[in-house]
């Protein structure tokens, strides 16, 4: 008994490590964000406070660049914070600082007090050790087009919210205007609107204002324009009529910002040394905007099935013709939250699902691949492959997935895209289903044999 214990008691012995770790990043500082006041934490005896606060405005940063130029700081880490972090990080760059906007999910604290001075402190010595990865974000350039990209975005969205309105007071008045019409947005609905909100009231006058291309007649449409027009529900229709304008007066404007900022862009390519490629016949594409995004992305995204010029212009805005930031495809994807985020615990995978992330060209792709259900191509025969086998909504994810890594292709080596025919890759694919067999045939002592012989042999 008595050797036991001894045993015991060695075995909890402690051993001593080293934990010296190897400085980084010796000249680095870590900034907590807020809306009101900032906190900057520096290595200790680079000032008589290691770690200041400062406020927001302009005057204020100023001063914080100043302070960190006076410390010997050359690279300084802060937490992607709504969008406090712009003001600062804009500043900062300007100022020749390498700057890293960190995900919140690296920089989490230990258990215990939380405090803005220990956040600073945290993010400080991470950044000091190397810990911390600097989250993507495209050229200067390209994120002046990315914001009045997602701004036009939300002017659409404005917009459809208008269009609702409408809906619902013509509704309200029992003027079911959208049993005869598709679009009320459309030439003949926005017209006979207008009529109404200008006080006409007569259905076979209002009526007579619908485009001849409409397929119901005059008089069902007279007879969807009798309804109960009350004064309240008019002044609905009348301000949604007003707003859905205004904002498509702003969405025009927003249009010719965005591209001249486009045309500032530079070039990728000299489309007299490599001209563009010829249009898909089947698709339908603004020849005017595919050749803009050929020049400044250097390959025609259009090409590939499911792509249009709005996912190029996505691709363009959200990361720019520069791709070398992502080592490899995988960490492309990753990015996107387009691949498998496998947790692994004991050997053990406790789960595979892909992480939610918050990217316009990772939805703009999802859209991509649904548009390819009826697609008669190798990437259409994928999506509806991946949908049998995986269902709707993982199917989506993993055509996505497979245009991600083309886009990826194309934009990093400059390759155009090379169509492939939906009997091509079945082909293709039936010989890596044999190829398979075979394989796991041989595995267990047996080989395959064609149809043909066997019956060869029978006979």
């Amino acid at each position: 008994m008595r050797k036991k214990v001894q045993n015991h008691k060695k075995r909890k012995k402690k051993i001593a490590v080293d934990q010296a770790w190897s400085l980084i990043n010796p000249n680095a500082a870590g900034v907590d964000l807020g809306s009101r006041e900032h906190w900057v934490a520096v290595p200790e005896g680079r000032d008589v406070q290691s770690v200041r606060g400062f406020g927001t405005f302009t005057s204020d940063l100023e001063k914080l660049a100043d302070w960190l130029t006076k410390c010997g700081i050359t690279s300084v880490a802060m937490e992607a914070t709504g969008v406090y972090w712009i003001p600062l990080f804009q500043l900062l760059e300007r100022r020749g600082f390498e700057v890293l906007l960190v995900n919140a999910r690296q920089i989490k604290n230990v258990s215990g007090r939380k405090s803005d001075v220990l956040d600073c402190q945290w993010i400080q010595r991470l950044h000091t050790y190397g810990l911390l990865g600097a989250s993507f974000r495209p050229a200067d350039p390209y994120c002046v087009v990315r914001s009045y990209l997602r701004y036009r975005d939300e002017l659409v969205a404005a917009r459809s919210t208008q269009t609702q309105h409408m809906q619902k007071a013509l509704q309200q008045m029992n003027v079911q205007l959208t049993q005869v019409l598709s679009d009320i947005n459309g030439l003949s609905g926005l017209a006979i609107i207008e009529a109404i909100v200008q006080g006409e009231r007569h259905p076979l006058k209002l009526a007579a204002m619908a485009d001849r291309r409409v397929k119901c007649t005059q008089a069902q449409i007279a007879k969807a324009l009798i309804g109960d027009y009350r004064a309240e529900h008019l002044f609905q229709l009348k301000t949604a009529f007003e707003l859905y304008h205004t904002y498509a007066a702003k969405i025009t404007a927003c249009d010719e910002e965005l591209a001249r900022e486009l045309e500032k862009l530079p070039d990728r390519v000299d489309i007299k040394v490599k001209p563009l490629p010829a249009k898909s016949e089947r698709k339908v594409i603004d020849e005017t905007l595919r050749r803009g995004l050929y020049l400044k992305l250097g390959v025609d995204l259009t090409a590939i099935e499911g792509f249009g010029t709005l996912v190029a212009l996505t691709a363009l805005t959200e990361v720019g013709p520069d791709l070398s930031r992502f080592k490899t495809e995988k960490h492309f994807t990753s990015w996107l939250g387009l691949c498998p985020d496998n947790r692994i615990s004991g050997g053990k995978i406790l789960s595979c699902r892909t992480r939610r992330v918050v990217n316009r060209l990772s939805d703009v792709l999802r859209l991509a691949a649904t548009t390819l259900e009826r697609s008669q191509s190798a990437l259409g025969a994928y999506y509806r492959r991946m949908k049998a086998k995986l269902g709707a909504a993982e199917g989506v994810t993993a055509t996505a997935h497979k245009l991600a890594r083309i886009l990826y292709r194309m934009l990093k080596h400059g390759e155009e895209y090379v169509r492939q025919g939906m009997e091509d890759y079945e082909e293709k694919h039936q010989a890596r289903k044999l190829k398979a067999l075979q394989k796991a045939a041989e595995s267990i002592g047996l080989q395959l044999v064609q149809k043909e012989i066997v019956a060869q042999v029978v006979s």
